[in-house]
């Protein structure tokens, strides 16, 4: 049985987290950018000294940030990490939630980048340890997710998983602080991994995450949630049938709590997928 909201969110702070002021010059950027780096190599033991591009700098700070374990981080590291992310999300361009057309029943589709959305929550499909991609930099919404959020993410997922004393169950949901991305929260959950053939337990099992996160973002007072596509990239589900699970999901959601106003807003990458959720959600 999963941790349930009430047991593990007074172990955290929910605030919306604060937003630290903005670099202000490509110098600063390259002296925090330097300080992070410095940090990471030392913990791993290495000399820290690293003469490059800030690009080439930068992307050796997320594949350290993928492959570390949950461990502290001083205060005056994560002060220039929040100042340098936040930067970087606001320079990505934020998209407001609520500047996207509804398509039916408060339920709206957006083709983008999911950590440009200042929703109250965007979802994360995750694994089972709840701890995000470790593969560096990799291309997985798990760990677009945790790079652009930052440290606390992974400390966060791994502190719920402690208290919870198990991995994380297929099919369920957990909540935490968003950090520099322009949401306020993250949703995790784990879908089903498909082999050489869909099963009906499959299709359950991803019909509850659903639902488990539409639950999860009501509880914690969310007027809006963007939900990527769950399961459908190397956990392999087949795309068509995921969108349609997600869709009816949503819709039979809203019909059995009519009195909650949340949006709805799927968010897909490809545009084989937005074609997808475009028809579908026309449909119903």
């Amino acid at each position: 049985m999963g941790l349930a909201f009430e047991e593990y969110r007074r172990e955290f702070d929910l605030t919306p987290y604060p937003r630290p002021q903005l670099v202000q010059s490509e110098e600063e950027k390259m002296e925090r950018c330097d300080r992070i780096l410095k940090f990471l190599l030392r913990e791993r033991g290495m000399i820290a000294a690293f003469s490059s591009t800030y690009e080439r700098k930068r992307r050796v700070i997320r594949e350290y940030m993928n492959t570390r374990n949950p461990l502290p981080v001083p205060p005056e590291i994560l002060s220039d990490q929040d100042a340098l992310f936040w930067t970087e999300s606001v320079e990505r361009g934020i998209v407001h939630i609520d500047d996207i057309p509804e398509i039916k029943y408060n339920i709206a589709h957006w083709q983008g980048d999911i950590t440009r959305l200042d929703a109250d929550a965007v979802v994360n499909a995750g694994n089972t340890s709840l701890l995000g991609c470790f593969l560096p930099a990799h291309s997985c919404i798990d760990n677009v997710i945790h790079s652009a959020a930052g440290m606390q993410l992974r400390a966060d997922c791994a502190k719920i998983i402690a208290l919870q004393g198990h991995e994380e169950e297929i099919g369920d949901a957990k909540l935490t602080r968003a950090y520099n991305l322009p949401a306020k929260y993250v949703i995790h959950t784990v879908g089903p991994r498909v082999g050489r053939e869909l099963s009906d337990e499959q299709r359950s099992q991803l019909r509850s995450c659903y639902n488990s996160v539409f639950d999860l973002a009501a509880e914690a007072g969310c007027n809006n949630v963007a939900v990527c596509c769950i399961s459908t990239g190397v956990f392999n589900f087949p795309r068509e049938e995921a969108a349609e699970i997600a869709a009816g999901a949503a819709v039979n959601w809203k019909l059995r709590h009519p009195e909650n106003k949340m949006k709805i807003v799927f968010d897909s990458f490809l545009d084989a997928d937005a074609r997808l959720y475009e028809t579908i959600l026309r449909m119903i």
